[in-house]
C-alpha cells in the first residue's frame, strides 16, 4: 500500500473517526471495513472528479487501486491499495493507518451491505423476522433501519470473528 503524501495528517484524524470512500475496485474491502466499524462508502460512480469532491467534502480518505486518480494534482486524503486479496488490503490499511480493532463497540456495528448503524433491538421484537430456530437459539439481535434486515450470532458470525481475531494478531 502506497501512501499518500499526507500520511500525517491522515493519522492526525485518527482523534476524530476516520471514515473512508473505496472506489469500485473495492467491494470486498468495503464489506470487511464496514464488519470492523469503520464508516465506509461505496459510490456507484466511478469518474475520478466525483470520488475526489465527494472524498474532500465529506472529510472522507479515499482507498483506490487506480493510479491515474492518484497521479492528480491536489487528490484528498488517499491511500493507494496494493494487493488482490481483501484480506492483504485491509491487514495494508490497518498496519499503514495504525488503526486500533474495538471489539467491545465497534465490530459488527455497521450494515455491512448500506453502512449505517445498526441498532440493538430486544428478541421479543424479532420473533416475527427471523427463523423460528434462530428465535429459539439466540439472545442477541441488532437491526439495520436503512436495509430492514436483522442480524444474529450465528456460525457466520463465529467465523467473521475468528477473521478479524486473526487480523487483530497483526494490528497495531
Amino acid at each position: 500500500m502506497k501512501e499518500s503524501n499526507n500520511i500525517e495528517e491522515i493519522k492526525d484524524k485518527k482523534k476524530e473517526e476516520i471514515k473512508f470512500l473505496a472506489d469500485i475496485m473495492l467491494g470486498k474491502l468495503v464489506k470487511w471495513l464496514r464488519i470492523l466499524g469503520f464508516n465506509t462508502t461505496y459510490p456507484s460512480f466511478d469518474d475520478d472528479l466525483s470520488l475526489i469532491l465527494t472524498a474532500r467534502q465529506e472529510g472522507r480518505i479515499l482507498l483506490t487501486r487506480d493510479t491515474n486518480l492518484i497521479k492528480r494534482r491536489n487528490v484528498c486524503d488517499f491511500l493507494f491499495i496494493k494487493g488482490d486479496h481483501w484480506e492483504e488490503q485491509l491487514l495494508g490499511i490497518i498496519k499503514g493507518l495504525k488503526l486500533k480493532i474495538n471489539f467491545d463497540s465497534k465490530i459488527f456495528s455497521r450494515c455491512s451491505l448500506c453502512n449505517t448503524l445498526t441498532k440493538n433491538v430486544a428478541k421479543k421484537e424479532v420473533k416475527n423476522y427471523v427463523p423460528p430456530y434462530v428465535f429459539l437459539t439466540q439472545n442477541k439481535f441488532v437491526y439495520c433501519p436503512s436495509c430492514k434486515k436483522y442480524y444474529w450470532r450465528g456460525t457466520h458470525w463465529q467465523r467473521m470473528t475468528q477473521i478479524i481475531q486473526n487480523l487483530k494478531l497483526f494490528s497495531a
